[in-house]
């Protein structure tokens, strides 16, 4: 750590009182040692991490960190406050704040030593000796690990030996089998959060006394996997974590406690705690087995409507590939080949080289068979995020039996819940170790297979496809102001969140529609599409004809949201919704709005789920298409451009962080992060 701090970047009296005041007042110290190129754009990256997850931490600890293509080397800063800032931490603001900036391709020496860094925070004398350093230079060498200088010692004579009396010899007793359990610790950047829960774990087992435990790190630096035979010798499992635990079915069949990062750095004994509960009851279904790809990168404590729109989540991930290259397909082959092509003969059978049709035809077809994947694909990969691999299975079995009983995407929805709740019950079912190995790949594949095959085909399955006729009858009658009304509501859903759950569950609904296109379906694919491209061009074109309400980071980014719009991905208005999303995203959401509602009045229709404006001729009434999303974008330009100019001047940048600064075109003072 000798390079990474030094004098210059520590800062003993760090008078601000903002966590955004505090990483400008470090970040810039970084600049001035030339360690970072671009502070904007530094801070802009630290505050998208910041969003992720708070980096407070219980003991008045703030670890603000990131990886950056704006550090040219990996970098420590250090900061005390007196008076305390607020990164997040339950108990309060924290005094120590250091400022940890990796470059975005770190080699794994450098991340390691800044992982060291994360064990330190763990012993409490080292921030004893934080809280009471005097001088700079002796901050950052008590922060390096540098070694202390030897003293010489006065010589002394030496002291007279005396035999020691003998003592009646003892049976050695044997010591106590210990307690064994392996953890495992991530966190989305791989630096602080996971290094320190992995030392705050161990610590716990070690003050336990009659507790081993082995942490294996999924860091930023890659992991190396703990022995199969240090995990099959464990008694118990904790996962504390923030992203996917890698290869986790090593540890299936154990007690396991399943948590969030900071859980693992806040409550370690308490972890520990659980998990020899879990094992003394001889628990395990709770284990890697049964925790969810989704769930698990979240807190325990998570309710069933956040889990449920998790798991919902994780099977629509999976989906959209299949709808975009499918859907893509399918209107190109309508678009060469015109609206009959869908009449044409089996290419395999009928294939003529140099005629159009035939070509038309083969990317129709071809799509055709993508876009059959949709519903089996959905059902298989909700149930996948409720049950891990073991759901695969009854919930591809469930989803095509939902196409062929004509139940489509509402079916695919039901077939994966259920799927994904009959694994799980049947794992929490106690079976003798001998028959554990078969579990997975054998018993539960065949029993879920068979449970949700009768329920699908002979309980619920009838009464899903006839909501999803009614559902489809629905949209095809939809006119006037009704399907105005639904045009509003899908542009303000797509806009509310940028890319968020709203947002997918409004682009859903409407891929979902594209499995059994009908003319209301296809309405409603145009005006999702529409209404998603409106805030990345809104941002764009406000960015060029107001700039100086931007700072300079925000202004290249609106470079970058004319492409990321026109080729509807609507996460491109995310980073100017993160610095400043109480006037952003009311401006979006307006223009959304009347997109939408533009869109469904029009009567516009798009077959494809994809594709922004290169998909403008495929869509019906195209000109008018675009009318709609132009009209979106002015409004939403003209509603974030007097938004921003309505701001209130106030000292050092405004009463909310950047003021009246960048309205006359300076760079704010601090960044605003949400």
């Amino acid at each position: 750590m000798s390079e990474m701090i030094t004098a210059d970047l520590v800062d003993l009296d760090l008078s601000t009182d903002t966590k955004e005041a505090a990483a400008r007042a470090l970040a810039e110290r970084m600049v001035a040692q030339g360690r970072v190129t671009d502070l904007d754009g530094f801070l802009a990256d630290v505050a998208a991490r910041e969003a992720q997850m708070p980096t407070g931490l219980d003991g008045g600890i703030g670890i603000p960190h990131c990886r950056s293509e704006h550090v040219t080397e990996p970098t420590l800063a250090f900061g005390r406050s007196a008076e305390g800032i607020d990164f997040g931490a339950p108990d309060g603001p924290a005094d120590l704040i250091f400022l940890i900036a990796a470059p975005a391709g770190a080699d794994d020496a450098h991340l390691t030593i800044l992982s060291s860094l994360a064990r330190q925070l763990m012993d409490e004398d080292f921030k004893a000796a934080l809280r009471t350093a005097t001088d700079a230079g002796a901050t950052a060498a008590l922060i390096r690990g540098d070694e202390p200088e030897p003293t010489a010692e006065p010589e002394s004579l030496p002291e007279p030996t005396t035999e020691p009396e003998s003592t009646p010899e003892t049976a050695p007793v044997a010591p106590a089998a210990k307690f064994k359990i392996v953890a495992v610790t991530s966190c989305p950047t791989g630096i602080a959060h996971t290094y320190m829960a992995a030392e705050s774990l161990e610590n716990a087992g070690r003050d336990a006394g009659d507790v081993e435990v082995v942490v294996e790190t999924q860091g930023s630096a890659g992991f190396t996997r703990l022995a199969p035979e240090v995990i099959a010798g464990a008694d118990g499992v904790i996962f504390a974590h923030d992203v996917p635990v890698r290869e986790k079915d090593r540890f299936a069949g154990k007690p396991t406690v399943d948590v969030g990062v900071k859980a693992g750095i806040n409550r370690p004994a308490e972890l520990i705690g659980e998990v020899r509960e879990k094992a003394a009851r001889g628990e395990t279904t709770s284990g890697a087995a049964s925790a969810t790809p989704v769930d698990r990168a979240g807190d325990a404590g998570d309710g069933y409507g956040t889990k449920l729109r998790k798991w919902l989540m994780s099977g629509v991930s999976y989906m959209v590939p299949f709808v975009a290259a499918g859907g893509l397909l399918i209107a190109l082959g309508f678009a060469i080949g015109g609206y009959t092509i869908n009449k044409a003969p089996s290419v395999a059978e009928h294939f003529v080289w140099t005629q159009t049709d035939s070509w038309a035809a083969l990317l129709f077809q071809v799509g055709s068979v993508a876009f059959a994947f949709l519903v089996p694909v959905l059902a298989g990969f909700i149930a996948y995020g409720m049950a891990d691999r073991p759901g695969l299975v009854p919930g591809f079995v469930g989803g095509s039996i939902a196409l062929t009983i004509n139940a489509g995407f509402l079916g695919g929805l039901a077939a994966g819940l259920i799927a994904g709740g009959v694994v799980m019950a049947i794992q929490k079912v106690n079976v003798p170790p001998v028959l554990r190995g078969i579990m997975p790949v054998v018993v539960i594949p065949l029993i879920s297979s068979a449970v949700v095959g009768f329920l699908m085909f002979l309980v619920i399955g009838k009464p899903i496809a006839s909501l999803q006729r009614a559902l489809t009858d629905w949209l095809n009658s939809l006119s006037g102001a009704n399907a105005i009304i639904l045009g509003v509501i899908l542009g303000l859903m797509m806009c509310f969140d940028l890319g968020g759950p709203l947002n997918k569950v409004a682009y859903a609904f409407a891929v979902g529609g594209l499995a059994n296109p009908t003319e209301g379906s296809l309405k409603v694919m145009a005006a999702v599409m529409a209404a998603g491209m409106v805030p990345p061009l809104a941002m764009a074109l406000a960015t060029t004809v107001r700039g100086r309400l931007f700072t300079r980071t925000e202004r290249e980014n609106g470079k970058a949201a004319w492409v990321l719009g026109a080729s509807f991905i609507t996460e491109g208005a995310i980073p100017f919704a993160a610095a400043d999303p109480l006037r952003v995203i009311p401006a979006s959401m307006a223009g959304g709005a009347v997109t939408g509602a533009l869109s469904m009045a029009f009567g516009c229709t798009l077959r494809a789920p994809h594709g922004g404006i290169f998909v403008v001729p495929l869509i019906g009434n195209p000109f008018l298409y675009l009318i709609a999303i132009a009209a979106g974008v002015c409004v939403s330009t003209a509603l974030v451009v007097i938004l921003k100019g309505m701001r209130k001047s106030a000292p050092e940048g405004g009463a909310d962080g950047v003021g009246d600064a960048t309205a006359q075109g300076q760079e704010p003072k601090i960044p605003v992060a949400v």
